[in-house]
This record gives C-alpha cells, sequence and structure tokens, in this order.
C-alpha cells in the first residue's frame, strides 16, 4: 500500500518518506526514515525536503536514515 503521508512543508504535496525531530535543550535535529504513524511533534518531509535540509547554525543534524535500497531476492 503505498503511502498516504504528504511532505508537512508549506506548499508540497510529495509523499513523506522521512521524519524530522528535534530537542531545542540539545540544539540537535534527528532526520529518520518515515515513522509507522505521524506525531503532532515530529514533521514529515520528502525526497527533495529531506535531501536538502538545514538546521540553524549551532545545531547538529543526526540523518540516521537508511539511505541503502532494499533489493528482492528471488530463489
Amino acid at each position: 500500500m503505498p503511502n498516504a503521508r504528504q511532505c508537512t512543508r508549506p506548499g508540497c504535496s510529495g509523499s513523506a518518506v522521512a521524519t524530522l525531530s528535534f530537542n531545542h535543550e540539545h540544539a540537535t535535529a534527528w532526520l529518520d526514515d518515515l515513522a509507522p504513524e505521524s506525531h503532532p511533534s515530529t514533521y514529515d518531509l520528502c525526497k527533495r525536503h529531506a535531501t536538502h535540509l538545514s538546521v540553524p547554525k549551532g545545531w547538529e543534524l543526526r540523518d540516521r536514515r537508511n539511505l541503502v535500497p532494499h533489493l528482492a531476492f528471488t530463489a
């Protein structure tokens, strides 16, 4: 079943592929593969916005996505 969630960036209608979360106190943001469910304190991003994401100066971005393509093997 295809993903029905859209990118949360204003004006973007792309399909979400990643989830952004952050902690202000530690000035850290995490970019993960799309979470199974949306959450009010995270942001879903399309491939374009996830790839070009930047964080404020002094913040650390931890990209924890599994960027290795999934290959199907047949026996």
